[in-house]
């Protein structure tokens, strides 16, 4: 009776000695941590209200082939209660420009661009310095680039891509 005593605590020592190495090896590696950080809870970023605001200048550049989108663009923006000296519209330097955007320069005027969006039926808005004016780097103005989403026979993505 006595040796099955020694083979069973042998057994218990070897099944314990076995779990710790595998364990350890685990740590080592990185596989397992004693002490996780908590993970950062992401924080919610207030969702800005769209407000259609006419002190703003508007810049509206076609970017398309077709001729006459920027001014329908212009008599839409004029309609919704900007003054026609505010709006200028004219063609840009590209003529494929994909997607509809309206630019704004300052995270303050957020609310304003996509108030001009809901105006217009819709559009992407981005913040970029590239449309603000040198000369007057706090100047209210929003920029709108007429994408080939608006034209007549927008292009349909093509399967081979």
């Amino acid at each position: 009776m006595r040796g099955w005593v020694v083979f069973l605590w042998a057994a218990i020592a070897t099944i314990i000695l076995i779990a710790v190495g595998i364990f350890g090896t685990l740590m080592l590696q990185g596989r397992i941590e004693l002490f996780p950080t908590p993970e950062p809870t992401p924080t919610q970023t207030a969702e800005v209200a769209p407000v259609v605001d006419p002190t703003f200048s508007v810049n509206i550049l076609n970017a398309t082939p077709e001729e006459g989108l920027a001014t329908q663009m212009k008599d839409t923006v004029v309609a919704a209660g900007w003054s026609a000296d505010a709006v200028l519209a004219s063609g840009a330097g590209t003529t494929d420009f994909p997607t509809t955007t309206i630019y704004y320069g300052a995270a303050a005027d957020e609310a304003a661009a996509k108030g001009l969006a809901e105006v217009i039926g819709g559009a992407e808005i981005e913040m970029t310095e590239v449309y603000q004016p040198v000369d007057d780097p706090e100047a209210k103005l929003l920029t709108i680039v007429i994408g080939l989403d608006r034209t007549a026979n927008p292009p349909s993505p093509s399967a081979t891509g």
